[in-house]
């Protein structure tokens, strides 16, 4: 791996696979007929989406070097990612996901991830520590803490970069990577130790600080030194905390087709606004609408908003604003 010529906007670590989504709503696994090829991974999906409001960004990840290895570069190249950072595994598979649409809010998802996938493969010695101390936003998942050799590089990742702004923890909690949240929980705790930022949902904060109410979640989340937390409430919306405020910013009503992509959608839009420097409130407005554009939509990677997109939707929103507190 090469070090980047100047720093990255937005540097991510983590998942990347194949969605393969059907093109038929609420309809069992075993009956769906067509399915459609999108690029997709939570880590992946951020950096897309940063790409898309005009980031200069990366993603650090691995493939397999069967077919669908060469289509994630040249997916990512057409998506503006720079692929300097995907390295190659010659033993395993580019992960798949298959998944089931059942709107509003049940998408079951289906890993095809055995016996392990390339991107938990990724090794401390791999990695271009200059480029992630250097970018302006590093960003990596709860999902790169569950395996060796991935979960010491995320660590030794985040380590280096000490702290600084902006360093985001994706809590990205998916169970079946992990014997129990027990397990996952003091690997959680390290890397939020490490970051500056944190965005994940009820559940997932839960894993690392417990189950409480969403503003004693992020409260106990700040406590541990973090400058800003945010709760993703789904339909709910989502609460936004600082050191010395919070508030709930309502959803961006939309028609969900597929749910599946909001959270990576929301990611980007967040990494967007942070380098923008707007205030936390508008910040989670903004993720927010993201979120909600891309759940009206099939895929992910490929659905992904500039914007353009997202103020339009908030123009057509009776909730429409940008408070700037």
């Amino acid at each position: 791996m090469t070090s980047a010529s100047s720093p990255f906007d937005v540097l991510t670590m983590g998942r990347v696979g194949i969605d393969l989504y059907p093109t038929q709503s609420d309809v069992a696994l075993a009956e769906i007929d067509t399915f459609q090829r999108f690029l997709g991974g939570s880590a992946t999906n951020v950096a897309v989406a940063a790409a898309r409001y005009g980031r200069r960004a990366a993603v650090i990840t691995k493939v397999g070097t069967e077919g669908f290895g060469p289509y994630v570069h040249a997916a990512l190249r057409r998506f503006g990612v720079d692929d300097r950072f995907v390295g190659e595994d010659a033993q395993l598979k580019t992960p798949i996901v298959f998944c089931e649409l059942h709107p509003p809010d049940h998408f079951p998802i289906v890993f095809y991830r055995q016996p392990k996938a390339p991107d938990l493969n990724i090794r401390l010695g791999e990695l271009d520590l200059p480029a992630i101390r250097d970018a302006r936003v590093f960003w990596t998942t709860g999902t790169g803490l569950c395996e060796e050799p991935s979960r010491s590089a995320t660590l030794g990742a985040l380590e280096a970069r000490s702290r600084r702004r902006f360093t985001v923890h994706d809590l990205d909690f998916r169970p079946m990577f992990w014997s129990s949240a027990a397990e996952a929980r003091p690997w959680q705790l390290h890397a939020l130790g490490c970051a500056t930022v944190a965005v994940g949902n009820r559940a997932e904060a839960a894993v690392a600080v417990g189950d409480a109410e969403p503003g004693e979640q992020a409260a106990r989340l700040l406590q541990l030194g973090l400058e800003l937390v945010f709760i993703k409430l789904g339909p709910d919306g989502t609460l936004v905390a600082w050191p010395g405020g919070a508030a709930h910013v309502e959803p961006t009503p939309v028609v969900v087709v597929n749910g599946l992509g909001a959270g990576d959608a929301f990611g980007g839009a967040l990494c967007h606004g942070l380098l923008a420097g707007w205030s936390p409130l508008r910040i989670a407005h903004f993720a927010s609408a993201a979120g909600a554009y891309v759940a009206g939509q099939l895929a992910c990677a490929d659905a992904m908003p500039t914007e353009h997109d997202v103020g339009e939707l908030l123009l057509r929103s009776p909730r429409a604003h940008y408070p700037t507190p």
